[in-house]
């Protein structure tokens, strides 16, 4: 299968081309393809006709997008309105990654593709945008929302972390809820889910929910930091955007999608480290 995978840089994106090593896999991230600019895209696809399209690319910046709006819009939402248009017409499949915070977290149990969207933020809003878009423009596509993603490289909860755990203790949210992916899992199972052709939403996030402090704790004894960790409450560390409280993700579609617990995230990331 040719793929055209966007978003090449990011950890995602990496992880996806370790996996497809070998296959017929064009890797580009913005510099390559302004995905915000419809007729570029369009010259893109129809040059290099591929099987596939693979839209990991994003506006991530959830503090600085409730300032810089225009600019968030412009990534997560005109992005993939141009990406869908474009695969739409030439019958290309796409394959469109967002996130857990597209919800409110006002939930009691988890959420499962299903539940209505109700996003705090402006990152939040902007990322509902783009599936919306997708969802109109292409109607082959893959929605895939995953959650607090993270990997031995680039930027990072789990690495920032780390980081301060090696110079001393820290302080860490134990009330904020979610589910920590670890980014080759989640490539792996992208991976099954384009092989079923059974187009629509879906959540694929690392099994289990956790705390900010548990996968915290979780973490340092995997990759053996002995700093003390400390639960704080969301109101002590302030940000100018809102986190949904509550965001654990399931899923009621297929089971081939099914990521492994978290904790193996966790012991996966921990051995890559060590290597």
């Amino acid at each position: 299968m040719k793929i055209l995978l966007l978003g090449a840089n990011g950890q995602l994106g990496r992880a996806l081309q370790h996996l497809w090593a070998g296959s017929e896999v064009t890797a580009w991230d913005m510099a390559e393809l302004d995905i915000t600019h419809l007729e570029p895209v369009r010259k893109a696809i129809n040059q290099l006709q591929p099987h596939m399209v693979v839209n990991a690319a994003a506006y991530t910046r959830v503090d600085d997008a409730e300032t810089d709006i225009e600019a968030a819009f412009r990534v997560n939402a005109r992005g993939p309105r141009n990406l869908a248009l474009a695969t739409a017409e030439r019958g290309i499949p796409l394959l469109h990654v967002s996130t857990d915070y597209v919800f409110d977290g006002k939930a009691t149990r988890p959420y499962h593709e299903f539940d209505r969207p109700n996003p705090l933020s402006v990152y939040g809003r902007s990322k509902l945008a783009g599936e919306e878009a997708v969802r109109v423009g292409n109607p082959n596509h893959f929605i895939v929302r995953t959650a607090w993603l993270y990997h031995t490289f680039g930027k990072n909860f789990a690495l920032t972390i780390c980081g301060l755990g090696r110079k001393g203790e820290v302080q860490v949210v134990n009330d904020q809820f979610g589910s920590p992916t670890y980014a080759p899992h989640l490539a792996q199972a992208i991976n099954r889910l384009l092989e079923t052709k059974a187009y629509g939403t879906y959540h694929m996030a690392g099994g289990g929910g956790t705390s900010w402090y548990e996968f915290t704790c979780q973490l340092f004894k995997m990759v053996g930091i002995q700093s003390t960790v400390t639960p704080v409450n969301t109101t002590q560390f302030p940000r100018p955007a809102q986190r949904p409280s509550y965001a654990v993700l399931t899923t009621l579609q297929d089971p081939r999608i099914l990521l492994p617990p978290w904790e193996q995230g966790v012991q996966a990331f921990a051995k890559e480290r060590q290597g």
